[in-house]
């Protein structure tokens, strides 16, 4: 029996996220650069949180979004350098997420002084064939629950794929 194209599952896209202020949003976006060759784009706070000294338009961050063969590419060193081991609760309902706590870990990478040492968040998404008529603006169409992508099948689809693993629970470094 031949199978159903509408639900092959595919990769939206790779979100590449540092966090940061003043210097150190310089130094996320160069790291950003760095590893995929792209330009970061700023991200601004819309909260305003007087413990941590945040106002609205403050710059707290930087960001990547990679699709298509890039997004693949990179996808599989990031995830080379948490060991392919994950544990369930990164996964969510099409999507999942990693932390890496300090970019030289990621094979190829190379230490850059002018960098120093840092972390970034990794998000996947993903996505079957059909999903675009939620998004459109008129005449939005809604997804049925059987065609939405569940937890467990985000993690077939990455077991399948790239070949990870699943913990109970991650260790802590």
């Amino acid at each position: 029996m031949k199978e159903n194209v509408m639900r092959t599952i595919k990769i939206e896209k790779v979100v590449l996220n540092c966090g940061g202020v003043g210097d150190k949003l310089d130094k996320s976006m160069k790291l950003l650069k760095a590893l995929t060759g792209k330009d970061a784009v700023k991200v601004k706070s819309t909260k305003r949180i007087p413990a941590f000294g945040v106002r609205p338009g403050l710059e707290v961050g930087c960001k990547i979004t990679l699709t298509g063969e890039t997004a693949i590419n990179l996808l599989k060193r990031l995830l080379e350098a948490e060991d392919m081991t994950f544990s369930k609760k990164q996964f969510i309902e099409g999507s999942f997420s990693f932390g890496i706590p300090e970019y030289i870990e990621i094979p190829g990478a190379v230490f850059q002084r002018e960098i120093g040492i840092l972390g970034l968040d990794v998000s996947i998404k993903l996505r079957r064939a059909g999903f675009s008529i939620d998004e459109k603006k008129i005449k939005t169409g809604r997804i049925p629950q059987r065609h939405r992508i569940t937890k467990e099948e985000t993690i077939e689809f990455m077991k399948k794929n790239f070949n990870i693993k699943l913990t109970e629970e991650k260790e802590k470094r």
